[in-house]
């Protein structure tokens, strides 16, 4: 086994130095004592978080983003899951254009995407609606989770479900107790990457948010139009720490490696 020179060692220490400074530094400022944004030169301080509950409107785009990120990432899910095996099982005409179909989001811009859906949601009375942020959002995560489950199916050995059919199976059966757990890392992974995308989108939501409907991504980019204080750098610390603590409980209680990529612990 080769191991990595001092060269290769230096280049990924500065890489991974490169990809977290950025974070390190939000939450540094998060902590200042002063009004403006400055490293805590004068001591660590909680006044931007404390200041977080004196501006409802961040907590309520936080459980609404949350709420439409779960949501949209289900439903894109589903719709993924018989759409990937459909097309890794079987060929038929047109299935590179049906691929193509779910995969052309990406390729669109999100602010063509943003003004056609609030044009579209306007005509059809969804403007402004929920609903109609639930939709857009489905549509722009739909690739990613099609594009996962898709690889883990594509791998899936189908000898497996038909000696499950022998042996008196129904389809339903076959698919709950057989496909789903081969395909399941493929689906987790789907869902979280579709999720984030979902949480995170502001470019497109930006055109279709109402005043009642929006989100936290929205919300700070509204917020730091008029303000240059660091109450936006201490919500995103607080994201920060929230994932990281999500992320260590889920490994403590099942294992990152075994629900991302289905390894035994």
């Amino acid at each position: 086994m080769s191991r990595n020179g001092p060269l290769a060692l230096i280049f990924h220490a500065l890489f991974i130095a490169f990809v977290l400074a950025p974070i390190v530094i939000v939450c540094v400022v998060a902590f200042t004592p002063e009004g403006y944004l400055s490293l805590p030169t004068n001591g660590p301080s909680l006044r931007w978080f404390r200041a977080i509950a004196d501006y409802p409107e961040f907590v309520r785009a936080f459980r609404d983003s949350l709420w439409l990120a779960a949501i949209s990432s289900t439903v894109a899910v589903l719709l993924a899951i018989p759409a990937a095996l459909s097309i890794a099982r079987y060929r038929f005409a047109g299935r590179e254009a049906v691929l193509a179909f779910f995969m052309s989001p990406l390729m669109i811009p999100h602010v063509v995407l943003g003004i056609a859906f609030l044009r579209f949601f306007n005509i059809v009375g969804l403007g402004g609606t929920f609903l109609g942020l639930i939709l857009s959002h489905i549509v722009i995560v739909m690739p990613f989770a099609v594009r996962l489950v898709l690889a883990a199916s594509t791998g899936m050995d189908r000898a497996v479900e038909h000696a499950a059919v022998s042996l008196g199976a129904s389809p339903f059966t076959t698919f709950r107790r057989v496909t789903l757990p081969l395909i399941l890392p493929g689906v987790v992974s789907g869902w979280v990457l579709a999720f984030i995308t979902s949480f995170d989108e502001v470019t497109m939501t930006v055109f279709i948010a109402s005043p009642s409907t929006i989100t936290l991504p929205v919300r700070m980019f509204l917020y730091i139009q008029d303000n240059i204080d660091p109450l936006v750098t201490s919500v995103s610390a607080a994201l920060i720490f929230l994932t990281a603590i999500v992320m260590i409980v889920l490994d403590r209680v099942y294992g990152l490696d075994r629900l991302f990529i289905g390894a035994g612990r």
